[in-house]
């Protein structure tokens, strides 16, 4: 019951993700809040807000330190920090001369899982590499960005820019070439806490999920001991 109630909630995201966003060559989404009727406007990523990468070079890891962020550690949202590396001061200082997140910033895979995205909801104390790096400039609502990186439009451009052989990639120029349609500000609020409390939910399900098999796991544990 509790897995049919994430999935139905997941599906409900993916559908609003397509109609409350525009497709290529329309200027209005399909679904609007009531009162919003404007013709939206589509800029490039890189127009609107700054976007670069983390480190090219691959730094000496230690047992303890700083957090070190590659592409595989960003997932449905969040920083994986499951079998995550760490690095020095010295390292993560030098990084973070020119790629230093900050909250509300987003960060996207560039390798691997291309597309796969994080929203930075506290104060980081980690360095990246192999991540795309969009910041926060005040010029756009971040939960709106986050959430139309998202979009059908918005990936279906991802998918056309892969670049590489076995092991996928796409390049940063193509990353701050993405075409992004957006309304003016308080539309795009509206949007983005829409948004935001259904990933609350949906986070809320599976977290609820994820402690339910880590009690059966106990419990069989104990019973065949």
């Amino acid at each position: 019951m509790r897995q049919r109630k994430l999935e139905l909630l997941q599906q409900l995201k993916k559908a609003m993700l397509q109609q409350m966003f525009p497709d290529k060559g329309e200027s209005t989404p399909q679904v609007r809040f009531k009162g919003f009727n404007d013709t939206w406007e589509q800029r490039k990523l890189g127009e609107v807000t700054d976007v670069r990468d983390g480190t090219h070079s691959s730094p000496k890891y230690i047992q303890r330190g700083h957090p070190f962020i590659t592409s595989k550690n960003v997932s449905n949202g969040f920083i994986n920090y499951e079998n995550i590396q760490y690095i020095s001061d010295d390292d993560y200082e030098e990084i973070n001369k020119r790629s230093k997140v900050d909250v509300h910033d987003i960060l996207m895979g560039m390798i691997g899982t291309i597309g796969n995205l994080a929203l930075i909801r506290e104060e980081p104390d980690f360095a990246i590499k192999n991540v795309a790096l969009i910041k926060y400039s005040g010029r756009i609502d971040y939960q709106y960005l986050y959430q139309a990186l998202q979009s059908s439009f918005v990936t279906s451009q991802l998918s056309s820019s892969l670049d590489g052989g076995t092991q996928k990639f796409v390049s940063l120029k193509r990353i701050r070439e993405l075409e992004i349609a957006f309304p003016n500000e308080p539309e795009q609020q509206q949007i983005g806490i829409f948004f935001q409390q259904l990933d609350n939910l949906i986070t809320l399900h599976q977290r609820k999920l994820e402690r339910i098999e880590q009690l059966k796991k106990f419990l069989l544990q104990r019973m065949f001991v």
